[in-house]
């Protein structure tokens, strides 16, 4: 068992002061999201020996580890150019993974082409379609896969909300497709209501596949008639959640926790609150230390 810190809050630190940042606030790892100096949204990796070296020295003086490294690349574009270019960087992440001694990677199904290339009409953008994107995904995956195989990396995978899986059973199943023991799932809590209303059934539908979890609190946006949160125009078509402090919106985090101990959870939980960067060091405390709460109940004997 990890316990975990997504720094998003953070990134206007150096990885240095990162590294610093997380050990005082209580983690002993790290779950690296995209910032421009090491894996960038969208675009190749900045991550040169020079940094890769210092990031390894300041995560050993400060007694850290990374969980885990989240890229971002259009790995779902049907324009073949984007597609190809972000299998590279892919790639090249990979490679960065496996020189900081970082064996698991996470990331999403992805949201189609650069929405520069096209009106987004869908989250495909324009004339494309969820399946052109699923199509340009799986040609991405079967050339990523060996690579993960080879490298000794394993990739959690997570439905996103906009992305074209945003749901938890066809993700499910397309990873069970691939079949490979390096590609395993990643529940996210604050996306919960728009997997579903059962949250203990859908935590045993996946099941052992489950290898990373991320924690953050949401409302649930079907509440109250939908009308939980006031949208306008009315019907507007748009995606909302939060990543809040535990207890601030609607998860119920015995049952979260509970159903995973039940299907023999054992693998990564990133504290992944996003919402409070005026108070970030605070926020990181308080998850750092609910989180262990829960831990220790449900997993008594692992210290997280």
């Amino acid at each position: 068992m990890k316990i975990a810190l997504d720094p998003h809050m953070h990134r206007h630190l150096n990885l240095r002061d990162l590294c610093r940042k997380a050990a005082e606030l209580g983690y002993e790892h790290i779950e690296l999201s995209p910032r421009d100096d090491f894996l960038p949204w969208w675009v190749r990796p900045r991550a040169h020996k020079e940094r890769i070296a210092e990031f390894k020295a300041a995560l050993k003086d400060h007694g850290v580890q990374l969980a885990s490294i989240l890229p971002m690349y259009r790995w779902a574009s049907p324009h073949e150019d984007e597609r190809q270019a972000a299998v590279r960087y892919w790639k090249e992440a990979i490679a960065i993974a496996a020189e900081m001694g970082c064996d698991t990677m996470n990331s999403e199904f992805g949201r189609g082409p650069s929405p520069d290339r096209s009106h987004r009409a869908s989250c495909c953008g324009g004339m494309h379609t969820h399946e052109h994107s699923e199509a340009a995904w799986w040609r991405s995956i079967e050339e990523l896969v060996p690579v993960f195989e080879r490298e000794g990396v394993t990739l959690n995978m997570e439905p996103h909300p906009e992305d074209w899986c945003e749901t938890l059973h066809p993700a499910i199943d397309m990873l069970k497709t691939i079949g490979s023991k390096n590609v395993k799932f990643l529940y996210c809590a604050p996306h919960t209501f728009y997997f579903g209303d059962d949250m203990a059934r859908m935590i045993r539908d996946a099941g052992p596949l489950i290898a990373h979890v991320h924690v953050a609190d949401t409302y649930n946006h079907k509440a109250s008639s939908g009308l939980r949160y006031i949208i306008n125009p009315p019907g507007a078509k748009v995606t909302i959640h939060q990543h809040m402090d535990m207890y601030q919106g609607e998860i119920n985090w015995d049952v979260f926790f509970s159903s995973l101990a039940a299907v023999g959870f054992d693998g990564i939980i990133t504290a992944c609150v996003f919402g409070w960067e005026e108070r970030a060091d605070d926020s990181g405390r308080f998850m750092r230390s609910e989180i262990q709460k829960y831990v220790d109940k449900y997993w008594p004997g692992k210290l997280g």
